[in-house]
């Protein structure tokens, strides 16, 4: 990681060892800001040498190559000294493989077939993330749990509190992405078919996490009505 999201471009690398894969995935990330592909790669082998030299910051990275396993290539990288982020996208289901993904700290492991409106959330997560990175300053521990509560959040099993799903919050999060200003938790709820109580924890995991930026609407009577709206 080199420079802040939104400073400038975002180079991937994508290693996929079907050719037509790797094109379409190319073409997806193109179309995502601020994110450019830098090359693409066939095998593990290649996508080391690609990682030597084209220095990307991030490798979208297929585990079924066909000279290594996708995640053997990893500790590869980094004891070539480089810290490329890295997101899997695999058919591998395995919970092992997940595991190991996670064992590896990859920033995302997103399942093969997907389609674009799969990858963007996932791509526009990262950059937020990272941006995060590397702009936070750490003056309590406060900072400390903010950043990393959203380094997890987009992680495999999403790492969400207790009785939240994934599913679910990537519905909030679209409703909220796709909102023309705020929504309470009420609109939120009407969006998405969910009720009212869950909306609401959703949207406050999103605001502890730094996802969502909350702001208060004064009535006549009673308590202010809380608003949300995603943080770009």
């Amino acid at each position: 990681m080199t420079q802040p999201a939104g400073t400038g471009t975002v180079d991937v690398l994508v290693v996929d060892d079907d050719f037509m894969v790797a094109r379409v995935h190319r073409t997806f990330v193109e179309r995502i800001e601020p994110f450019h592909v830098v090359g693409t790669a066939h095998s593990g082998e290649q996508a080391i040498r690609a990682v030597d030299e084209l220095r990307p910051d991030l490798v979208l990275l297929d585990l079924y190559l066909p000279d290594i396993f996708g995640l053997d290539v990893i500790p590869r990288l980094r004891s070539g000294g480089h810290d490329c982020d890295v997101m899997v996208i695999s058919a591998a289901r395995e919970a092992e493989a997940v595991r190991g993904a996670v064992r590896q700290g990859v920033v995302d492991y997103l399942l093969k077939p997907f389609d674009y409106e799969d990858l963007k959330p996932r791509l526009e997560r990262y950059a937020t993330q990272r941006g995060r990175l590397l702009s936070t300053v750490v003056r309590g521990q406060a900072d400390v749990d903010r950043v990393l509560a959203g380094a997890f959040a987009g992680a495999p099993g999403g790492l969400l509190p207790k009785g939240l799903s994934v599913e679910t919050a990537e519905l909030i999060e679209r409703a909220l992405r796709e909102s023309d200003g705020t929504l309470s938790a009420a609109e939120c709820a009407a969006a998405t078919g969910i009720s009212r109580v869950s909306a609401r924890r959703y949207l406050e995991h999103f605001h502890t996490t730094g996802n969502a930026d909350v702001s208060l609407r004064y009535g006549t009577a009673g308590r202010p009505e809380r608003r949300y709206s995603w943080r770009p």
